[in-house]
């Protein structure tokens, strides 16, 4: 579900963040017997990751948690800029902005909860999973149609990805 203004806003996307639980994941937390954190995480949404950073948008994870499966999947993902731990996440966000020299219309955030409602309401281009809070999908330019931790950044990256025009490009790859 998009709102009239959020192709034109995906055009100016040149960082695109994401927070980790609830949007990367399902949301549920997982521990192992060590009391350790378990994360399952979507290939689908990985690649739909690769393809947006190969179209020359910068990739950031902005979580509060702090956890070494999501070291590991950014890693995998080659996702240079995570900000875990980040308790006030509007500031977090605002020194990514700084260090990258960009202006929060140029940014956008994919987040599911009341905590990232600071990011969303600056951001450029908002996004939030289907089952987030209402509170939430209301602050939303774009809101995924398919679930958290199944398809969700997936879908937020093709649109940013078409937004530009950029999709047919990334998908060609695979079509050769």
């Amino acid at each position: 579900m998009a709102p009239s203004d959020a192709l034109e806003r995906a055009r100016r996307v040149r960082l695109m963040a994401f927070d980790v639980d609830g949007v990367l994941t399902d949301g549920r937390l997982w521990y192992g017997p060590q009391g350790e954190a378990l994360k399952a995480f979507s290939a689908r949404d990985g690649q739909g990751m690769k393809m947006l950073a190969g179209s020359g948008v910068q990739l950031a994870l902005l979580t509060s948690r702090q956890s070494d499966a999501v070291a590991r999947r950014a890693s995998e993902l080659g996702i240079h800029h995570v900000l875990q731990g980040a308790e006030d996440k509007q500031a977090s966000f605002a020194a990514l902005l700084a260090r990258l020299a960009l202006r929060a219309e140029g940014a956008g955030y994919m987040g599911d909860d009341l905590v990232d409602l600071p990011v969303l309401r600056r951001c450029g281009f908002a996004c939030a999973p289907g089952e987030a809070p209402e509170l939430v999908r209301r602050h939303a330019h774009y809101v995924a149609r398919s679930p958290a931790g199944a398809g969700a950044v997936r879908e937020v990256c093709e649109f940013v990805l078409q937004a530009q025009g950029n999709l047919e490009g990334a998908l060609g790859a695979y079509l050769a």
